[in-house]
């Protein structure tokens, strides 16, 4: 007996088939039942478990699933181990809000030990919600033998990778500018900085600050720069923070200048400023330039008269020349200072074409200082405040967007403003009043924030440590092009642009709680040892306690502190090394998953196809420049491999406006109540289903609903009648097994067929890594040909009360149908596929030898090449398409389905289209209840066509003969348009011009004829014949009576067996139509009588709006 259920509860479903998965270990058979097989290698990326999960992890985790799924089904083994990331940022800045601390606490307030545990155990907070969604929602992944990034086993890979690279002389120490993070209090590497969403708009106080020069500085002065006093290089920054710390200008070689004589702006007194000649206008309007001869006239207001009073000169004759400080709060103790030099970074494209220069805050400024001798000055510290030499804002914080709102108010009275005022501003205004400012306005740009404080990035001068990835970045490029991305275009732009444009990776973070860097050095840093092994470093200690007279061990903890205590000795013998205190990046931890998952390679596993590289990884867009940028640099640095083959970039999950969720904006989808209220196949099918992975989601609740009732509501009413008619016919799979597919009912032949077409269309999808497009491929085949075609065409064969070849043909043909859509569907759907799956083989008694029954357990099947019947599939699409036209003439026009119509005229397409449409004319007559097919030829003029223009692709092709275009395309006949129809073009002429018009450029549509409805889909047409004679409303009048009856048996829940007696009132309208059509009333709702009785019933039965009658029906 098949299983028989009343309504579709998804929810029932998913906790049914969660027990029996756990129950008979479904998960571990899947990986088992394949020893021996091909492997298909996955890498889960791990999360973080100290933050709960949101909605996107579902579907994240529904794009692993669904290809690990699929890959089990065509008989490969795939496993997959899950693990945890349980270091750095998040959890530090965590545990830190939590205990009411900042990093400078740390070693203070409280110990690294302490600090250390705290982070240990908060790591883990969230674990039990994360292995519950991802039980809930059927992600398979082994959560019982994880690996952890805290691990001392994961931790001795990491060193020997680490090692790999030191060995090749890619890891280097260097004092850099490098992106700072003073709110978490660590260096950051450029990946990191290029996260999305990394760099905002934000509105700066920019500053063109005047520096001047002086004669008495400069004995080898040109003489025209001699005639002008005060004179002043006027130079242009958005980071006005910067410029106490300024020790040089930069102007471009080749770049020309000039000479402005003006008035300052704010102090009313005369100025010669320098500037680049190309950005007088930007800064001086133009309707005040003065070119009379004499004094240049005093300003009025902001009207401030100007002139150029030099020749063009080169920025290389002010190289060398000498400036007075803007500030006196400190000078460089080395190397010269306040110099003009040559930047080949300068440019005239903003600003002034002079650059204000601090080599401590900035890459390029470092850069051209060190070229040209020039001091540093580094006047903010690491926790981004002024130090104490700048007096005037001593320990301030440097940006405003450090500050709370609570902090700036105790600015705002400490400091005695009516408001808030940052320190940017409040430079300018000190730049304002000693005469040292051109100009300050508010200026957009975009600003680096810190991924996960949020805060501001600074550019900071620190001693890091490299791998040098710019020594192999052709090599990793290289490999890049071999990887199948998913999007393409996240390979080749995002990636590839990032590979090009390649730095070397800052691997050093200044912080507590991470991997610690396994490397020794002696005090002048001349003398270093990089550890990568357990092994190793036992041997380093024994050495060290020989030769120091030290008694150390190794710690049981790899991580700070212990691991800080270890000190190492020099082959020489003659110096102690002690650890460098940095930790590794953690996302070099992550990068390292492939291989200190399997403890490689201490536990002995070697790297082989069935751990390296990974066939598939997939993870959010913004992993992009994360976990996907160091899996591929370790990979190549270590192994010159990819570390992967293929990857799914997932996009975002947005809320139903395509707004970013966020809990200020109440928008946020809890992914638990998601997967309670609406199960987890159908949030899963609505997620892949509604738009590619990797475009971004736009998450709406009302579209899972419209999944669990159009699709599985009916994939589930399909499963539900078969059931029942299989039951009450005793259907026996193995009879239907016996009726070769050659001898079986064309309708049974063609939904085969598609069903090949769709496996085949189906595997090429997902091979491709396309699984949005085989789930629409499904649906289609599910709603319009099983559901909508096969099964209601064939419904009166299941209706039968015989057992001929005919029903049972139907029965095998719906029950191998729904078998394959089970397999077809599970890696989407897991939980409904195997319920629909164990339903019908364990209802057939398929099942001889007791194994378990799983869909997870069974082989996807294969297309059947012989039952391929592309022929039949032809002209049951042709069926299906003039049905849909005729149905919707039908619903257009409020004619009811059950109403006969007398016939349907078809234009002939070609010669072969009369003959296909002849072999399933009668199948179109009974869908569409009408009574004759006529036939007529493209030229007989009795349909007419016409076409409109199509102005969305036209307008860009016409340009201004669009207007002209439109009246010939709208002139076009029958035969022009039948031609474009055919896929032929047809050429217009205006005035001279030609242009070859095709079907993409206009729109084609039919008149309709007095008396009928005509419609169009693209190359078949049909018109319909609404005009209704007696004998046709009398059929439809009967159909309606057999309509009311069959509901009523419903309502009534007869059994489809039951036999009926029926009486019904006698009405006028009712007796001519009994009289005409009983015995088809009789034989459709199975009455062994039908009469028609003077006297009312206590029922009421509405045909139409004006036509009721009373009536009796009862059991026989």
């Amino acid at each position: 007996m098949y299983k028989e259920i009343k309504s579709l509860n998804l929810q029932e479903i998913d906790q049914e088939m969660l027990s029996f998965w756990e129950a008979n270990k479904v998960f571990e058979k899947s990986i088992e039942s394949k020893i021996g097989a091909e492997n298909f290698v996955f890498y889960e990326g791990p999360p973080s478990a100290n933050g709960k999960p949101g909605i996107h992890h579902v579907m994240g985790r529904t794009v692993k699933d669904l290809f690990c799924r699929y890959q089990t089904l065509i008989g490969k083994k795939v496993f997959r181990k899950g693990g945890w990331d349980t270091h750095g940022l998040p959890i530090e800045l965590s545990v830190e809000k939590e205990l009411g601390i900042t990093k400078e606490d740390i070693g203070t307030k409280i110990t690294i030990d302490e600090y250390n545990h705290k982070c240990r155990e908060t790591v883990m907070r969230f674990k039990s919600e994360w292995d519950e969604l991802t039980r809930k929602m059927g992600y398979w992944v082994d959560l019982d033998n994880p690996y952890i990034t805290f691990e001392n086993d994961y931790i001795e890979s990491v060193w020997f990778l680490l090692k790999k690279i030191y060995e090749k002389n890619l890891l280097y120490k260097g004092y850099t500018i490098q992106p700072y993070s003073p709110a978490a209090g660590t260096g950051l590497s450029t990946h990191e900085l290029n996260q999305p969403g990394c760099y905002r708009e934000v509105k700066d106080v920019s500053a063109v600050a005047l520096f001047q020069l002086e004669a008495a500085l400069n004995p080898n002065i040109e003489n025209s720069f001699k005639d002008f006093s005060p004179i002043f290089c006027a130079a242009w920054t958005t980071t006005p923070w910067t410029l106490p710390s300024n020790t040089a200008l930069a102007v471009g070689e080749k770049i020309k200048y000039c000479i402005v004589e003006t008035f300052n702006p704010y102090t009313k007194a005369k100025n010669y400023i320098i500037l680049a000649k190309d950005l007088v206008p930007k800064w001086f309007k133009p309707e005040m330039e003065w070119t009379a001869t004499g004094p240049l006239p005093e300003p009025i207001d902001k009207n401030i008269n100007y002139r150029i009073v030099s020749q063009d000169f080169f920025g290389s004759s002010l190289q060398g020349l000498s400036y007075r400080p803007l500030f006196n709060y400190a000078k460089p103790t080395e190397g010269d200072a306040y110099k003009i030099l040559i930047g080949d970074f300068v440019s005239t494209e903003e600003g002034t074409g002079i650059v204000h220069i601090a080599p401590s805050f900035g890459a390029d400024d470092m850069r051209v200082a060190k070229k040209y001798g020039i001091g540093t000055l580094t006047l903010v510290d690491r926790q981004g405040k002024f130090t104490e030499e700048v007096t005037d804002f001593a320990h301030e914080y440097v940006k405003e967007d450090f500050l709370s709102e609570e902090e700036k108010h105790h600015e705002k009275i400490r400091l005695g403003l009516d408001r808030y005022l940052s320190v940017d501003e409040r430079i300018v205004i000190k730049l304002k009043s000693e005469g040292k400012l051109f100009n300050s306005q508010k200026y957009a740009h975009n600003y680096p924030h810190c991924w996960r404080t949020d805060k501001p990035v600074l550019y900071y001068p620190l001693d890091s440590w490299f791998i040098k990835v710019t020594a192999i970045k052709d090599r990793m490029v290289a490999l890049n092009k071999t990887i199948n991305w998913k999007p393409e275009s996240t390979g080749v732009g995002r990636f590839g642009h990032w590979l090009e444009n390649l730095q070397d990776w800052n691997l050093s973070r200044s912080r507590y709680w991470g991997i610690p860097l396994p490397i020794w050095r002696n005090k002048n840093g001349d003398v270093a040892k990089c550890i990568g092994s357990i092994e190793e470093l036992q041997l380093e200690i024994e050495k060290a306690n020989n030769l120091l007279n030290l008694s150390q061990i190794i710690p049981q903890d790899l991580h700070r502190p212990y691991i800080d205590q270890i000190i190492l000795v020099s082959e020489d013998g003659k110096e102690s090394l002690s650890r460098e205190l940095d930790l590794i990046d953690v996302w070099f931890d992550s990068g390292a998953m492939p291989y200190a998952q399997i403890h490689y390679p201490f536990s002995g596993i070697k790297l082989s196809s069935e751990n390296f590289p990974a066939d598939f990884i997939a993870e959010g867009v913004d992993q992009t420049r994360g976990w996907f940028y160091t899996l591929h640099a370790i990979a190549a640095l270590v192994f010159d491999s990819v570390a992967f083959k293929n990857v799914v970039s997932n996009g975002l999950v947005l809320d139903k406006n395509g707004e970013k969720m966020s809990k200020r904006k109440g928008n946020v989808i809890d992914p638990f109540t998601t997967l309670t209220t609406y199960g987890a196949d159908a949030t899963r099918w609505y997620m892949i289903s509604n738009a590619d992975p990797w475009e971004n989601l736009k998450f709406d609740l009302e579209g899972i609903t419209e999944v669990r009732n159009k699709f599985f509501g009916t994939l589930f009413n399909t499963y539900n009648f078969f059931a029942i008619y299989a039951n009450v016919d005793q259907f026996k799979v193995t009879n239907g097994k016996n009726i070769p597919i050659e001898t079986r009912p064309e309708l049974d032949r063609w939904i085969l067929s598609r069903l090949q077409s769709l496996i085949k269309e189906y595997k090429i999808n997902m091979d491709n890594y396309e699984p949005t497009l085989s789930t629409r491929l499904i649906e289609r085949f599910v709603n319009d040909d099983l559901s909508n075609w096969h099964v209601r065409l064939s419904r009166r064969r299941f209706w039968k009360t015989d057992s001929s070849n005919e029903k049972i043909s139907a029965f095998i043909t719906l029950y191998e149908c729904l078998i394959s859509v089970s397999q077809l569907i599970a890696p989407f759907a897991p939980f409904f596929a195997d319920w629909l799956y164990k339903n019908l083989i364990e209802g057939s008694n398929e099942n001889k030898s007791n194994e378990i029954v799983s869909v997870h357990l069974s082989t996807l099947p294969i297309q059947n090449d012989s039952w391929v019947n592309l022929d039949l599939e032809r002209r049951m699409n042709y069926a299906q398409r003039i049905s849909s036209l005729v149905l919707s003439l039908r619903k257009s026009e409020k004619i009811r389905v059950r109403q006969p119509l007398s016939k349907i005229l078809l234009p002939i397409l070609d010669e072969n289209f009369q003959s296909d449409i002849k072999l399933v004319e009668d199948l179109i007559k009974a869908e569409v209840n009408i009574k004759k097919i006529e036939y007529i030829s493209g030229d007989t003029g009795v349909i007419v066509k016409r076409a409109k223009p199509n102005f969305r692709t036209l307008g860009k092709k016409l340009g201004k003969h669009m207007q002209q275009a439109s009246k010939l395309i709208s002139n076009f006949s029958n035969s022009e348009i039948a031609e474009i129809e055919n896929g032929s073009n047809v050429q217009i002429d205006i005035d001279n011009n030609f242009y070859q018009i095709t079907l993409e450029d206009i729109e084609i549509f039919s008149e309709d004829i007095p008396g009928w409805l005509v419609s169009s889909d693209n190359d078949i047409t049909v018109a319909l014949d609404i005009n209704l004679t007696d004998e046709l409303i009398a059929e439809g009048t009967a159909r309606e009576i057999i309509n009311r009856i069959q509901n009523i048996r419903k309502s009534r829940d007869y059994n489809i067996t039951d036999r009926i007696l029926v009486k019904l009132e006698s009405h006028p309208e009712v007796v001519k139509v009994v009289t005409a059509f009983k015995q088809m009333i009789c034989n459709e709702v199975l009455a062994d009588e039908l009469e028609l009785v003077d006297n009312n019933f206590n029922d009421n039965m509405e045909l139409f709006e004006d036509l009721n009658i009373t009536y009796s029906i009862s059991l026989n």
